[in-house]
């Protein structure tokens, strides 16, 4: 049996009723922390410019887009998906290092809204996203990841697979629709050399071309019925390690949502790390910025391949530099959303403090990463004293979690600009997700969802 039929035999059998409560009330978690991301980055620039490319294409309004009003639902997903991805704050999955939210479940959004599917469907499809392209994302990396974003790459095919769920295809449907799906995967990690706006288009297009293919697929449109495992299929063309039988090991058996991390920094995940233990010296011995003489951050390869860069030249690109972000938990004390700005992109005492930050990779910790995501900040006084502390999970991790309250107060801090009303309407709504008839009530014009 291929790899795909195996992942559509798992997906067309999947029910609500075989999910543990935990799983359930997880998922509800997911999808209102991705909300608070999309409601974010919705007025963000790039996401403006697609939402209005989306509007010039036209198309019948099927969905709601995070930015207002109702377009296609491919369109949906594809504005939907870059509005969460923005901020920094989606959620990550260490060993796949995808961030799964922001394909999957503006895929599912979109087609259940449209369908008019439950919340019982939406949830069940989300799972079954979460599932597929979290164990792709781990079978090809971490060699897929220097040349592709994963979020991009496997993201598709989660979306694919939550489209095609809520869409009720069958498990040939399903094969063809997870073969469309990885011919279209791509996504380059190029365009953080120019600090470039793919990064949006990334997840966006994951899910508009998940979307894509469900819908192909359900109107008997072929497509490779081994585009995982074949000859020249996504394993091989796009992996070193090309172990496309771990995909499937343990398939039905366990819930991959529930290795899900989720972000509480606003910045690249692999930063976190750095941030946390500078936070939490800051925590125990009330160190001040001025005290510093030096930093020295080491890390795994991955964390410098993305995230070396000693002088950012934008708000985005800070959010890449694990000098700044070091530097900035250093002098603010915090690293949220808004304390990345033009103003503190050029702060004296974030860029004297970041000119003391030295950053090297740990072979140790680069043999254990991505199962790991590992760091030690050593700080050395202007008194020469030193102090080190070492973490191998970034808080938000299933090691190391935060709590679903914490996922609240993370969305109404995301969500502010809200009315009250909007916000309540949101939290109620996810909170009995299951128990609604008509996903398309969750978008109830002028209360919530936009």
């Amino acid at each position: 049996m291929s790899v795909s039929k195996e992942f559509a035999r798992y997906v067309t059998g999947l029910t609500f009723a075989q999910l543990p409560s935990e799983v359930v009330a997880f998922t509800k978690t997911c999808i209102l922390d991705w909300l608070g991301s999309a409601y974010a980055g919705a007025k963000k620039p790039p996401v403006q410019m697609m939402a209005q490319v989306a509007a010039e294409l036209g198309g019948a309004e099927q969905a709601t887009l995070m930015t207002g009003g109702r377009s296609s639902v491919t369109h949906a997903a594809l504005v939907n998906g870059a509005a969460s991805h923005i901020v920094e704050l989606d959620d990550i999955h260490k060993a796949s290092i995808i961030h799964a939210g922001t394909v999957v479940i503006p895929a599912a959004l979109a087609v259940a809204q449209w369908q008019q599917k439950s919340g019982e469907e939406l949830i069940e499809a989300i799972v079954a996203g979460y599932e597929v392209c979290y164990r792709i994302g781990e079978a090809v990396s971490p060699s897929h990841y220097y040349f592709w974003h994963n979020t991009a790459t496997c993201g598709t095919f989660g979306a694919a697979v939550a489209a095609g769920k809520l869409l009720g295809l069958d498990e040939e449907q399903l094969v063809h629709t997870l073969g469309s799906a990885g011919t279209q995967a791509a996504g380059l990690w190029e365009f953080i050399e120019d600090g470039a706006m793919s990064k949006q288009l990334h997840p966006g297009k994951a899910a508009m071309n998940g979307i894509l293919a469900a819908l192909l697929a359900q109107k008997g449109f072929t497509a490779a019925s081994k585009i995982l495992e074949g000859n020249r299929g996504f394993v091989r063309a796009m992996s070193q390690e090309a172990n496309a039988e771990q995909m499937t090991q343990g398939l039905g058996s366990t819930y991959k949502i529930m290795e899900n991390s989720f972000k509480i920094h606003a910045s690249c995940r692999h930063t976190h790390h750095a941030i946390d233990l500078i936070l939490e010296m800051i925590a125990q011995h009330a160190i001040s910025w001025r005290e510093v003489e030096r930093v020295r951050v080491q890390t795994y390869q991955v964390a410098l391949t993305i995230t070396d860069n000693p002088n950012p030249a934008s708000v985005y690109a800070a959010k890449f530099s694990l000098q700044y972000c070091t530097a900035l938990a250093l002098v603010k004390g915090s690293a949220g959303l808004r304390d990345f700005s033009e103003e503190a992109l050029y702060d004296p005492a974030i860029r004297k403090v970041m000119s003391r930050v030295e950053v090297a990779v740990d072979p140790i910790m680069d043999a254990r990463y991505p199962e790991t995501w590992e760091a030690t900040v050593e700080l050395t006084f202007t008194d020469g004293t030193t102090l080190k502390k070492h973490t191998e999970y970034p808080k938000g991790d299933p090691e190391n979690p935060v709590s679903h309250d914490d996922i609240v107060q993370k969305f109404l801090a995301l969500s502010v600009d809200l009315p009250q009303d909007s916000i309540l309407h949101d939290l109620q709504m996810v909170e009995r997700l299951e128990q609604v008839p008509d996903v398309a009530l969750l978008f109830a014009q002028g209360r919530g969802w936009v």
